[in-house]
């Protein structure tokens, strides 16, 4: 099957994402999730990409990205993934695959839509199960956000950690099992040892950039409520497809611009009605 194309374009905003190889585990303790932090870090250090927000979950991570130009995603990802997959092996004494390949992304339009990205994002711990609310969370860009504008404390040494077995499969690994084993304190270090911390902040609450508009005043409540069906359904259909997300005009101006028709065309063999609208749409 031919790789589908990224639509790489000079400051646009995309969700990436990637997961662990065959779904297993990536993050087992706290000093793991600050590597990766740092990593992030490190990365924007050496390539001119915007970081609007972020999750780190057991398993996987979403990042909401925009690169100054199109082809700094690449190299900001290749940098990222390469050097993170060289000190993981480094510190577990592993080989192989780590994450599952290639990681996936697509473009957003930065209107409403965006924010149903923002929500997705830093959703993903209480949709999962992981914590009741967002702010609870502290592997993501909604802690760091918030504990701006509130006292809030940062992530340290009491903050989560997953204990579980790497190779555990997913099936085994119940819900209520990872909430209690994330919430266990470990002092041990992860693959660099302790990240830097300034005033008592940790570092990943600096390298956030400011975002294209405002959020609302009552963001932590919108972020911990859950989308709606519609939204949801949607969205993981850009997800899986790596579609262009925003309204049907844009969606579609996009896909032509970049070469993505096939990511929005309809599945199967389509009604001869229905493929003619279609086409004449393109």
């Amino acid at each position: 099957m031919p790789r589908i194309a990224r639509g790489i374009g000079d400051g646009l905003t995309y969700h990436v994402l990637n997961r662990g190889n065959g779904r297993q585990q990536v993050f087992h303790k706290e000093h793991d999730y600050r590597a990766f932090i740092e990593l992030m870090g490190e990365a924007k250090d050496r390539y001119p990409v915007k970081i609007f927000a972020y999750c780190l979950m057991p398993n996987h991570f979403h990042l909401v990205l925009q690169p100054t130009h199109g082809d700094d995603l690449s190299k900001w990802m290749q940098w990222l993934m390469t050097s993170h997959i060289r000190r993981y092996h480094g510190h577990y004494g592993t080989c192989g695959h780590v994450w599952q390949g290639r990681y996936k992304s697509f473009v957003i339009q930065n209107d409403s839509h965006f924010l149903t990205v923002l929500r997705y994002v830093e959703n993903n711990p209480v949709r999962a199960g992981l914590v009741t609310a967002a702010k609870d969370w502290a592997w993501s860009s909604h802690r760091a956000r918030i504990s701006r504008l509130q006292d809030i404390e940062p992530p340290n040494r009491r903050s989560q950690n997953s204990s579980l077995q790497i190779n555990e499969p997913r099936s085994q690994q119940s819900r209520p099992q990872i909430k209690t084993q994330i919430n266990r304190s470990q002092n041990n270090q992860g693959l660099f040892g302790h990240n830097r911390v300034h005033s008592g902040k940790t570092h990943h609450i600096l390298f956030l950039d400011e975002l294209p508009f405002a959020l609302p005043d009552d963001w932590a409540d919108q972020v911990t409520k859950p989308l709606k069906n519609q939204e949801l359904e949607k969205l993981r259909q850009s997800i899986e497809r790596q579609a262009p997300f925003g309204d049907a005009e844009w969606q579609m101006k996009i896909a032509k611009e970049f070469g993505l028709e096939s990511t929005i065309r309809p599945r199967g063999r389509p009604r001869k009605d229905m493929r003619a609208a279609y086409e004449k749409q393109l």
